[in-house]
């Protein structure tokens, strides 16, 4: 198949670019929501990240629409996503042991969820932000007022 022959059901500023990473991975609209709203079901169900998002997140359908803008944006460079991840995550009481366990939850899901270069593509992405967030988390925990560093 073709990225000329791919249809896309999701907007992006990157026409191209979105169908090529659409046919080279497997990904679609369709398996991104697939993925976030199973990985998320697997967030919500640990015991260690599970209390986390519950404290914080009260509209989850909400939550749910802008992690699959957020993928989108990530693995297909679709454009839709607009937010700021690293201040959203600075003041959270988390450390090592809860991205480690993020991105396990975060790699099983893709290698269920995705076709194997899917789930590559993925998780590559997945272990680049966690590790900048995690720094950035660092950062902020050990002078709150300095802006976040994302490299060390």
């Amino acid at each position: 198949m073709s990225s000329a022959t791919v249809s896309l059901s999701i907007p992006t500023t990157r026409p191209e670019v979105t169908a090529a990473l659409m046919v080279e991975t497997g990904l679609s609209p369709d398996v991104l929501r697939d993925l976030v709203h199973r990985f998320y079901g697997c967030v919500r169900a640990d015991a260690v990240l599970g209390p986390i998002f519950a404290a914080r997140i009260t509209d989850w359908a909400v939550h749910l629409e802008r992690m699959v803008t957020f993928w989108s944006s990530v693995a297909l460079m679709t454009g839709q996503y607009h937010g700021r991840p690293v201040p959203a995550h600075t003041p959270l009481p988390i450390n090592a042991a809860h991205f480690d366990r993020w991105l396990a939850l975060f790699r099983a899901t893709a290698v269920d969820t995705c076709t194997p270069a899917g789930a590559l593509h993925l998780i590559e992405r997945a272990e680049r932000i966690a590790h900048s967030l995690h720094i950035a988390v660092q950062s902020a925990q050990s002078d709150p007022v300095a802006p976040p560093k994302l490299f060390f």
